[in-house]
Parts: C-alpha cells; sequence; structure tokens
C-alpha cells in the first residue's frame, strides 16, 4: 500500500511541477507578446513619419520621359 502512496506523491509533485512549469511559459508568452505588440506599433509610428518625411523617389507617369525608340 505504501507503494501505491509513493506513486501517488510522485505523481502530485510531477503535476504541481509541470503546472508551475506551465504558468512560468504563460508568463513568458504574454511578456513576448506585449513586445512584439509594442514593436508594432513603434515600427507604424515610424514608417508613417518617414512617409511624411521623405517623399517617393519614382516620378509620376506623367513626369517620365519617353524611352528614346518611341
Amino acid at each position: 500500500m505504501s507503494d501505491i502512496q509513493d506513486d501517488i506523491e510522485q505523481l502530485q509533485m510531477k503535476v504541481a511541477f509541470q503546472e508551475d512549469t506551465i504558468e512560468s511559459l504563460n508568463q513568458a508568452l504574454i511578456q513576448q507578446q506585449k513586445q512584439i505588440d509594442d514593436l508594432h506599433f513603434s515600427f507604424k509610428k515610424l514608417s508613417a513619419k518617414v512617409s511624411a518625411i521623405e517623399p517617393s523617389n519614382m516620378a509620376s507617369e506623367k513626369e517620365e520621359t519617353p524611352p528614346p525608340h518611341y
């Protein structure tokens, strides 16, 4: 009977360890997702600023001269 009790205690310890590990992984995942969201927001802001500062280098079709073979 004590063997069964020992097995049950070992299983309980393993379950407790797994629950702790899952919680740690969950917290890490939450933190990483927050970092991704922050970076995404920063990238959008930076992209908008660059677009506003620097006009496109491409000329419009009206400004393009036709190639010499036309």
